[in-house]
């Protein structure tokens, strides 16, 4: 115990310390939001991989995922290195950093208002941000708080309020420089602790072959694709079409959360967008990888308890093969799950604060490059105004974070079926208007509003009926659907100004 107490309190300390050591380049927007848009590309690659993986990867999806299909789960990782950052990096990387500097775009919501020229756009786009972040939150949360539990005794409600109060001294100190040079010391965590834990988890059964006897032994649940046993260590495991659902979810999803295209928006230059692709995709490959392999192996360690709806408690699979684990391995995985975590809260909070800030409560209307500004104002007042919208943003931190705790205190479903919920919403909304405002000119106004409605709509009425379409398929449903609406509607609708477009679309050809 006092090994695990001495590491955890050693972690803190780096990350408090990293906070108070970024002050100073927190005091504007831009360097308390995008780190002056100067961010190296580990730094970048890093922030990137550590926000998309959390204890909603590690404790939910692997533990319920790897029960469901076994050793073919491993896929999942696979779809979120390669979709969820190689492509995401080489489809989005160049072209979000360019539009969004030369548009002097901040936030994603700030993207829609400039990109299709509608105030409206951007303040709704602000509110689906922030009401869909939440959920996730506080799936973070409890797992964050199931691995405490586990390691140090500590009831679940005082890890939730623990974990709330650090990362909101955290986040509000240094702002997104502080995050992404600690998403560094933490993703160096992450990599090494679950090499370490997959090995300690498969020497406890006699090694990687016998562990996978094991698990071929164990028969299929009664699925349409296979029967009888093996199925948990075949190439697709026993119910491809779900799995697939949430190999969509997870990787294409990225392309369209907030928090995660934001980093493209800080990353330095193209070079750096070079190196920072590589760098996150293997980042991916060991992390996501790693998860859902050992995940895979959750029937090994008997089955689940059973909550009172008659459901398994997936949220306990994961923790449930680590506690036999010695004390020092089991100080490594609360470190690798609260590095994992802190740096996903951190973003979630920086990037729905920001989001209300700019978007909401302060809407400057930006002028494109030779265009006329209407109603500028001396440098004086500026930076005033600037110092304001940094304190606001920090004031509203602790307001997200009071609300993610409220709802983390009284979870509603499982930590997997939050992050569909907030995934889908959001993706769905977003990722169409914003990958297809990258590429193609012909985008109008109208797809985007209608493309807000279908991800959004289906999502919540999919909730309000009793999900008769799992929230991970419907999230990816509505992926996916969303480019045939903004693609339909476009071609049918009030297209934008060419003139205006032709602005926006010049900053390509500046490279």
């Amino acid at each position: 115990m006092v090994i695990k107490i001495l590491l955890t309190i050693v972690f803190l300390a780096v990350t408090l310390f990293i906070g108070i050591k970024s002050r100073k380049q927190a005091k504007s927007v831009d360097g308390f939001v995008l780190g002056g848009r100067s961010v190296g590309p580990w730094l970048t690659a890093f922030a990137y991989g550590t926000s998309y993986f959390s204890a909603v990867v590690f404790v939910g999806y692997a533990g319920q995922f790897g029960w469901k299909y076994g050793l073919s789960a491993t896929w999942i990782g696979v779809g979120n290195a390669v979709i969820g950052s190689l492509l995401a990096w080489i489809l989005l990387g160049r072209r979000t950093k360019l539009m969004t500097q030369h548009i002097e775009s901040r936030t994603m919501p700030d993207f829609f208002g400039t990109r299709y020229n509608s105030q409206g756009l951007r303040v709704v786009a602000s509110v689906i941000a922030f009401v869909f972040l939440i959920p996730y939150t506080a799936g973070v949360y409890k797992g964050i708080s199931t691995l405490f539990e586990m390691g140090f005794g500590v009831p679940y409600e005082y890890c939730v309020v623990i974990m709330a109060f650090l990362t909101a001294v955290y986040v509000i100190l240094g702002g997104y420089k502080a995050t992404a040079m600690n998403d560094f010391v933490q993703g160096v965590i992450m990599l090494f602790g679950i090499i370490t834990v997959i090995a300690a988890v498969l020497n406890s059964q006699g090694g990687l072959s016998a562990a996978v006897e094991k698990l071929a032994a164990l028969p299929a649940d009664s699925t349409p694709a296979v029967s009888g046993s093996g199925g948990f260590t075949s190439l697709f495991g026993p119910d491809p079409w779900n799995l697939l659902g949430v190999v969509v979810l997870t990787s294409l999803g990225t392309w369209g959360l907030p928090q995660m295209v934001g980093k493209f928006y800080s990353i330095t230059d193209e070079k750096a967008i070079h190196r920072g692709t590589i760098i996150s995709t293997i980042f991916a490959f060991v992390v996501a990888g790693g998860c859902y392999f050992l995940g895979g192996f959750g029937r090994l360690f008997g089955t689940p308890p059973t909550l009172p709806n008659g459901r398994l408690a997936f949220d306990s699979i994961v923790p449930s093969m680590l506690v036999t684990l010695p004390d020092i391995l089991i100080a490594l995985v609360v470190l690798l799950v609260l590095s994992a975590s802190m740096s996903t809260l951190a973003s979630l909070v920086l990037t729905s604060s920001s989001t209300m800030t700019l978007d909401l409560i302060y809407r400057d209307k930006k002028a494109l490059p030779g265009e006329v500004e209407e109603g500028s104002i001396d440098d004086l007042v500026a930076a005033k105004i600037e110092r304001r919208k940094v304190v606001v943003m920090r004031v509203l931190i602790v307001f997200f974070i009071v609300i993610s705790l409220m709802i983390a205190l009284n979870p509603p479903t499982f930590i997997a079926q939050l992050m569909g919920i907030s995934w889908g919403a959001l993706a769905g909304a977003f990722l169409a208007p914003f990958l297809l405002g990258l590429y193609w000119r012909g985008v109008t106004t109208a797809s985007v509003w209608a493309c807000f409605v279908w991800g959004v709509g289906l999502t919540v009425v999919n909730m309000l009926i009793g999900n008769p379409i799992n929230p991970i398929n419907c999230g990816a449903i509505a992926m996916v659907g969303g480019f045939v609406v903004v693609v339909l509607t476009s071609l049918f609708t009030k297209k934008m100004s060419k003139e205006r477009v032709n602005q926006i679309f010049e900053c390509y050809k500046k490279k």
